[in-house]
């Protein structure tokens, strides 16, 4: 630990405990003190006495000291967090003053660049990769936030404040002012609910994402193009005028499968606000652009482009005659007022001003200001971030995406297909008897349903959606991302969306051709989708129909992968390997085919969904794959992590410039010399196959043993977490049965990491490693030396072997020790010592030593957490117990939260 997280971390601390000791009295401090003693010991992972002290002495409180504690430590994590966040910083500076042209920072654009250069790319063969570059961060809304916006609120300015406090320069009144902020701050947090009251609706979603969006992430994306710009005058002496290679997308207000809160009125209004905040945006920066740009026609020349612009502008009479007559002396200002007068006519009326226009606008400027001989202010200054910005997030911010489940379009088609006299029973059909079906009715213009038919609810709406896309299509074409459709399995899934766009408008039979005006995106998420994927997009990317619609898309196809239901199916390392083979598959499916593709990856914030470092997923890709183009969701505390703060939200999208690249440098390299056709490359490839498939028995051997889930739903916080209002969707796709099958990916990692398991991100993969024999060690040594992918699979297994505890997760697990928690407890010794071997460590984490150092930290704290929710647990499950059941489900709820944070995951 820095001297200065130590510092950090120490002031917060100091705050804290004066705030303890206001609230509850110095009896909680101190007891707070007692339990960490008490669990201070580490303690060994068969030793069950180990922590008996604490357990003693928890059993002996009451549920208003239960619920101090609780309260305490939920707030001293939250703040360790944002100290943390702030050493994030501090590192990644201080790496940027010590850079030099010759070393770059690590994971930077600037040595994305350099590496390229020498490796003999030059400066037109580098734009030419550049300008393949296509990086679509999702945010979504999925239930794994468990903090309310009023809290996420006040943990920024803390670290606001306490980046502040290490100015040098600041006076000794300037920091007692800082500090007694920082102490009002965490006061109000302390007496502020951590829980919701009640459960988060759709739009207040919508608008949780729009403050990330609006702030550090509208501020951070025009750096990433000047640090592109830099890197490239650096080692090319060239700035040119780069392409846009990062856009959003947003799923939040669109996300229908599974939520019955994501109405089609929902919808409309999500499109609504994101527009206006959109607009409203430009215009804050457009003001002090007019103030700036005080050119006088006096002193310089003003190009003839401009003021024909003006001209333009004054026919349109949206300023009138004497305020225009009193500002031509200064065009520039004046020009920048018709443009704030366009934007507040657009809030108004679509057709006033569009986004296309903004940027014409801002381009007209941008010359004006290069040939008055003021190039520097037009490619440095804020008219280059204001022109990214623009050419980025439009009048949208991020292009609104719609789900929906597989089995919702089936229904739907089926219904008009019945009233349609086409067929009585369409979910009868083979596959192949659907695809003609489906095929004939897109062929020609006449649709399915007559005037005033009546439909049901479910299909009225479905075609509502998609009339709403439409009309968001008219008014902005760039608002519309892309239509995905859960559980997709085969080619007729696909086909049976496209009969949907063409009841509203969406389809179009143009002489012999035939095409729509959405992209549709088929999610495979289970392990035989991504096993059999591959095989029928290829019949799909074969069809000619959908071949026709391709060819007006651009020959462009996007898939989605889905990484949470992957690994919920088959376990860790069967869902990474599935979902590796799957994009080679694919990605070979579509350029065999001529098809351009994106892969869009459904990835959690755990390493159970996908999680980890972003980067380093990119660059284990499969080579074939690596195009260039990408999209990956964005999801939860995920969120709040990275785009809390302008410079965290600049390190993570760096690093995934950085990764992108150099990944579709060596794409292209692979796509030129086809060295994907040969066999694997590395000795660890050809067993991975054995790997996965024994991983994934061992893995269901546990799951589906007949007493497994009931076991899981009682040691389990699992009912407090579907309770939980931490999100508008609900935890189970059927509400009415929330067994294993329906319980969403989410809330099931999330028990497991309540309980410190941590089982979806290793389980299976000791096991599986020690099955291949003799000899095999080397072979995977080597592996994790040479091959990305395989160091990637092992470090974040690793990672979440550190963060586990099942010294204290055997407490959840009592009475039954010797049942499914010793089954946990053997494949994780197994596992372990594998890693341990392959590695060449130890103890786990001994190659990332910070890491490891934070957990140990943080480790006697959340052990308390733990006892304390297993007390809750074992109290709520005792009849008759005269405590106040509503107290108590409250703070088990409150509990919940505190390890989320103590984690820095849920789900």
């Amino acid at each position: 630990m820095s001297q200065e997280l130590k510092a950090d971390i120490d002031l917060l601390d100091d705050l804290l405990a004066d705030v303890v000791r206001t609230f509850e009295g110095h009896e909680t401090f101190d007891l707070l003190h007692e339990l960490r003693a008490a669990c201070e010991r580490e303690p060994a992972v068969h030793d069950p006495a180990a922590v008996s002290p604490a357990v003693a002495r928890i059993h002996s409180l009451g549920l208003a000291q239960i619920g101090a504690v609780i309260r305490s430590l939920t707030l001293l994590f939250h703040l360790r967090n944002q100290a943390e966040k702030l050493e994030i910083i501090r590192i990644n500076r201080r790496r940027e003053r010590n850079a030099r042209p010759d070393r770059p920072r690590n994971e930077s654009i600037s040595e994305a660049v350099h590496r390229l250069r020498r490796a003999g790319v030059d400066a037109p063969r580098l734009i030419e990769l550049l300008a393949r570059i296509d990086i679509q961060p999702t945010l979504t809304a999925h239930p794994t936030e468990a903090r309310r916006r009023s809290i996420l609120v006040k943990q920024k300015r803390i670290a606001i404040l306490m980046q502040q406090l290490r100015d040098p320069q600041l006076t000794p009144s300037e920091q007692s002012r800082i500090r007694s902020e920082l102490h009002q701050l965490i006061a109000l947090m302390y007496a502020t609910t951590e829980v919701r009251a009640e459960r988060l609706r759709v739009l207040q979603e919508v608008r949780n994402g729009l403050h990330f969006l609006v702030n550090s992430i509208w501020q951070s994306v025009p750096l990433l193009y000047r640090d592109l710009l830099e890197a490239l005058e650096s080692s090319f002496q060239q700035r040119p005028d780069l392409p846009v290679f990062l856009r959003y997308r947003t799923w939040i207000g669109g996300d229908r499968d599974g939520n019955p809160q994501v109405t089609p009125d929902i919808t409309r209004r999500t499109f609504d606000i994101m527009r206006r905040a959109a607009i409203r945006r430009h215009l804050r920066a457009l003001r002090p652009m007019r103030r700036l740009l005080s050119i006088s026609s006096e002193q310089v020349d003003i190009p003839a482009e401009l003021t024909a612009s003006i001209e333009a502008d004054t026919r349109t009479g949206l300023l009138p005659a004497p305020e225009v007559a009193r500002r031509l002396p200064e065009p520039f200002r004046l020009k920048l007022e018709f443009m704030i007068a366009r934007l507040h006519a657009a809030l108004r009326d679509a057709r006033a001003y569009s986004a296309d226009a903004l940027c014409d606008d801002l381009d007209v400027l941008t010359r004006a200001l290069v040939s008055t001989g003021l190039d520097r202010v037009a490619s440095d200054g804020s008219l280059a971030d204001l022109r990214i910005q623009a050419r980025t997030f439009g009048f949208h911010l991020a292009a609104l995406d719609v789900r929906q489940h597989s089995e919702v379009h089936e229904s739907a088609v089926a219904e008009l297909l019945r009233i349609a006299g086409i067929t009585e029973n369409y979910a009868a059909l083979e596959e192949t008897q659907r695809i003609e079906l489906l095929e004939r009715e897109l062929a020609g213009p006449r649709p399915l349903l007559p005037r005033d038919s009546q439909i049901s609810d479910p299909t009225r709406e479905s075609l509502e959606v998609l009339s709403i896309l439409k009309q968001a299509l008219d008014r902005d074409r760039h608002s519309v991302g892309s239509y995905v459709i859960s559980m997709t399995h085969a080619v007729s899934d696909v086909l049976e969306v496209l009969v949907l766009m063409k009841e509203t408008g969406l389809w179009h039979v143009d002489g012999d051709e035939r095409h729509g005006d959405l992209d549709v995106v088929p999610l495979l998420e289970t392990i035989d989708d991504l096993e059999t994927g591959a095989t029928w997009m290829t019949d799909l990317l074969q069809n000619r129909l959908y071949r026709s619609h391709l060819r007006r898309r651009g020959d462009f196809q996007e898939i989605m992968l889905g990484y949470s239901d992957s690994n919920k199916d088959g376990g860790y390392v069967m869902s990474n390997w599935a979902l590796h083979r799957a994009q080679s598959a694919l990605a070979r499916s579509g350029r065999s085919a001529g098809i351009d593709l994106r892969f869009f990856h459904g990835r959690g914030g755990t390493v159970g969904r996908g999680g980890g470092r972003a980067n380093r997923a990119i660059l284990s890709a499969p080579p074939e794959s690596q195009n260039g183009r990408i999209r990956f969701t964005e999801q939860g505390e995920v969120i709040s992590f990275r785009y809390a703060l302008p410079a965290l939200t600049r390190r993570h999208l760096e690093q995934i410039v950085n990764a992108m690249i150099l990944s579709v440098a060596a794409g292209s390299t692979v796509q030129q010399t086809n060295l994907h056709a040969g066999p694997p490359a590395q000795p660890v490839e050809a067993l991975m196959d054995q790997l996965a498939l024994r991983s994934r028995q061992v893995y269901r051997e546990l799951i589906d043993d007949p007493d497994f889930w009931s076991w899981y739903v009682e040691v389990s916080p699992i009912k407090e977490i579907s309770g939980l209002p931490i999100a508008s969707r609900p935890v189970s796709r059927a509400a009415a049965r929330a067994d294993f099958e329906n319980l969403r990916a989410i809330p099931w990692v999330f028990g497991w990491t309540q309980m410190r398991y941590n089982v979806p991100g290793w389980y299976g993969l000791g096991t599986a490693l020690a099955d291949q024999g003799p000899g095999s060690l080397s072979v995977f040594r080597e592996g994790y030396r040479h091959w990305q992918f395989f160091r990637t699979l092992i470090d974040n297994a690793q990672q979440e072997m550190a963060r586990a505890r099942l010294q204290i997760a055997r407490h959840y697990a009592a009475p039954d020790e010797q049942g499914f928690h010793a089954r946990i407890l053997q494949e994780f010794a197994i596992t372990r010592q594998w890693i341990l071997d392959i590695t060449e460590q130890k103890e786990l984490l001994d190659n990332h030593p910070t890491i490891q150092a934070s957990i140990h930290a943080r480790n006697p704290w959340t052990d308390v957490l733990n006892l304390l929710q297993v007390e809750l647990l074992n109290r709520k499950i005792k009849k008759g117990e005269p405590e106040d059941r509503k107290l108590l489900q409250a703070i088990l709820y409150s509990s919940v939260d505190a390890i989320a944070a103590a984690m820095q995951s849920t789900g």
